[in-house]
C-alpha cells in the first residue's frame, strides 16, 4: 500500500514536469533576448469550494470517499475505545469468589462490564461453572477474544480499499484531463504554457484530493488497527491471570 502512494505521487510529478518542460521548450524560440518583460497580471482570487470543482467529475467520488472515511474512522474508534476499556481491578472484583469456588458471585460481580474483556471473562466464569477442563476453558475464551476482534474489526477493510482507489481515481481524473488538453492543442494548434498550464493545475486537482483522501484512510486504517493489537495482547495477558486463579480455586 505504501509502494502505491508513492508511485502515484511519482507519476503525478513526472507527468506534470514533462508537460511543463514541453510548454517551455515549444514556446522558447518565440521569446526574444532583449524583449520587455510582460506586465504581471493580477490573480482573481477563488474560494475553497470554487478552486476544489475545478477537479472535473472524478472529484465527485473522491469526496464521497472522504466522508465515508471520517464516519468509519470516528465510528469506529469510538467503539473500539468503548469496549476495548480497560479496568485494572476486573481480576481482583472476581478474585475472592474464584478462590472458594463462587462461580455465581464471581459472575454476578462483573455482570455489568460491557467491554469486551467483561464479555471474556464471562464466557470464562461460565465455562468453568459448568466443569469444563481447563483447555475448553482457555479455547471459549479465546472464541469470544476473536469474536470481540471481528467486531471491532467491521469496515476497517473499507478504510484499506479506499487507501488505494482514491489516489487511483485522482490520478485517473489527470489523466483524462491530460488527455483534452493534448486533443485540445492538437486542434486548435495553440501550444502555450497559459493554456497548459492552465488545464493541467485543475486537472491535478482531483489527484491531490485524492491523495489526501488515501493518506486520511491509510492512517486511520492502522491507528484503528493498534488500538485492535493492544487490546489483543492485553486479553491475552488478563486470560492468563484468569486462568491462575481458577487453579488456585
Amino acid at each position: 500500500m505504501r509502494n502505491n502512494f508513492r508511485s502515484t505521487l511519482a507519476t503525478i510529478m513526472v507527468l506534470g514536469l514533462s508537460l511543463v518542460t514541453f510548454a517551455q521548450d515549444s514556446i522558447g524560440g518565440s521569446a526574444k533576448a532583449g524583449a520587455a518583460p510582460e506586465k504581471l497580471q493580477k490573480v482573481a482570487e477563488v474560494s475553497a469550494f470554487d478552486f476544489l470543482m475545478k477537479g472535473g467529475v472524478f472529484l465527485i467520488p473522491i469526496v464521497i470517499l472522504l466522508f465515508y472515511t471520517l464516519y468509519v474512522i470516528v465510528e469506529r474508534f469510538l467503539y473500539i475505545r468503548r469496549m476495548a476499556k480497560f479496568d485494572a481491578r476486573i481480576i481482583d472484583k472476581i478474585r475472592p469468589a474464584m478462590t472458594k469456588g463462587a462461580f455465581n458471585e464471581a459472575l454476578s460481580s462483573i455482570q455489568s462490564n460491557d467491554t469486551a474483556y467483561g464479555s471474556v471473562l464471562k464466557e470464562g466464569i461460565t465455562s468453568v461453572n459448568s466443569d469444563a477442563k481447563q483447555t475448553q476453558v482457555e479455547s471459549n475464551m479465546e472464541k469470544v477474544a476473536n469474536i470481540e476482534i471481528g467486531k471491532m474489526e467491521r469496515n476497517l477493510s473499507h478504510l484499506g480499499l479506499i487507501a488505494g482507489i482514491a489516489p487511483t481515481l485522482g490520478f485517473i481524473g489527470t489523466i483524462s484531463g491530460v488527455i483534452k488538453i493534448f486533443y485540445s492543442i492538437s486542434i486548435t494548434e495553440n501550444v502555450s504554457i497559459g493554456n497548459i498550464s492552465g488545464g493541467l493545475y485543475e486537472k491535478m486537482i482531483s489527484s491531490g484530493a485524492g491523495l489526501v483522501v488515501g493518506i486520511i484512510a491509510f492512517a486511520g486504517y492502522h491507528l484503528l488497527n493498534s488500538l485492535i493489537d493492544a487490546y489483543a495482547l492485553r486479553i491475552q495477558q488478563l486470560n492468563l491471570e484468569f486462568i491462575k486463579s481458577t487453579q488456585s480455586a
